[in-house]
């Protein structure tokens, strides 16, 4: 019996596919398969039962589960206490969202570089609803994206929390335009498509004022919803904090409403009874590296002292 032969165990049971656990370790199929068969060789048990067109645990397979959990959550706690620099090693595939990505994505980086060289990052970045269905699957290891999540197979703690304001560009609407039914009917609103997290507030503000949106727009880029909105093409909810250079700088309004947009809360979200430490470690990293104030180095605004927010880092 070895690690790498329970590992690949402890993950086909997990995610309940042989494929996504072979993805998930950096190995074929064939070569987890070989390794699962040799283990259940060495207990003289069957783990999976392969009857059918999907592999299903066994009873025996259930029993070792939670023996190969505690095992390599052990194997995990050695590495950790032996060396804290190079405790991590591997890889870590995780979701993040565009807002996160283009502000303080590139400190929570350079942060874990420094304390676990030997770990590879490999983010992606997508949408709220598809990056929680790829967490669910098993296909990452956390997500930090927009909730809350309902879904009882995932744990969640939260990372920040941002004000949401109507924009438009200065020439469609004026600042501080209270917004009433009738803008809505006169101008578009454009928003990030059905999956993301800002459009399921939206939408659940929307059903509140019972308001209907008849001209609506879809974008799956905040970066280019901003520009749309900054070319006059329709109005928009973004991060009051994020957009604030181009406020300051005449590209966009503030409008109001009444109520105000719902704000909306980022999470970091992870399988639910994953104790790993790859997952404790990058989440206490996350809770002190995020920092929605920071401008997106892209622009051109960007680098300019912001003031702290809510979400911002601690020290």
């Amino acid at each position: 019996m070895t690690l790498k032969q329970l590992e690949a165990f402890y993950w086909a049971a997990k995610l309940g596919s042989f494929s996504v656990a072979a993805a998930r370790l950096h190995v074929t199929q064939s070569s987890l398969s070989k390794r699962i068969a040799e283990l259940e060789d060495d207990l003289g048990k069957a783990l999976f039962d392969r009857t059918g067109q999907r592999s299903v645990i066994t009873d025996a397979g259930e029993r070792l589960l939670e023996h190969a959990a505690q095992i390599l959550d052990i194997e995990s706690r050695i590495r950790s206490d032996l060396d804290m620099a190079s405790a991590l090693r591997g890889s870590c595939r995780f979701g993040i969202s565009e807002l996160v990505a283009s502000t303080w994505f590139p400190s929570l980086v350079a942060r874990v570089r420094e304390l676990h060289p030997n770990l590879v990052l490999e983010p992606q970045v997508d949408l709220t609803l598809n990056l929680e269905r790829k967490l669910e699957r098993g296909e990452l290891d956390f997500a930090i994206i927009p909730g809350p999540c309902a879904s009882p197979n995932l744990s969640q703690e939260k990372v920040g929390e941002l004000a949401y304001k109507w924009m438009a560009a200065p020439q469609r609407l004026a600042g501080g335009t209270v917004l009433t039914p009738r803008h809505f009917s006169e101008h578009p609103v454009i928003m990030l498509s059905a999956e993301a997290g800002l459009t399921q507030a939206f939408e659940k503000w929307a059903a509140e004022q019972k308001l209907e949106i008849p001209r609506a727009l879809v974008c799956n880029s905040l970066s280019a919803l901003i520009a749309m909105v900054m070319a006059g093409v329709g109005i928009s909810l973004f991060p009051q904090s994020y957009v604030e250079p181009f406020v300051r700088a005449g590209k966009l309004a503030e409008l109001t409403s009444t109520p105000a947009p719902h704000n909306l809360s980022y999470y970091f979200q992870w399988r639910t009874g994953d104790t790993r430490a790859v997952v404790r470690s990058l989440k206490a990293i996350t809770m002190d590296e995020a920092d929605f104030s920071v401008s997106s180095p892209l622009w051109p605004e960007a680098g300019k002292a912001r003031k702290q927010g809510p979400g911002a880092r601690r020290k």
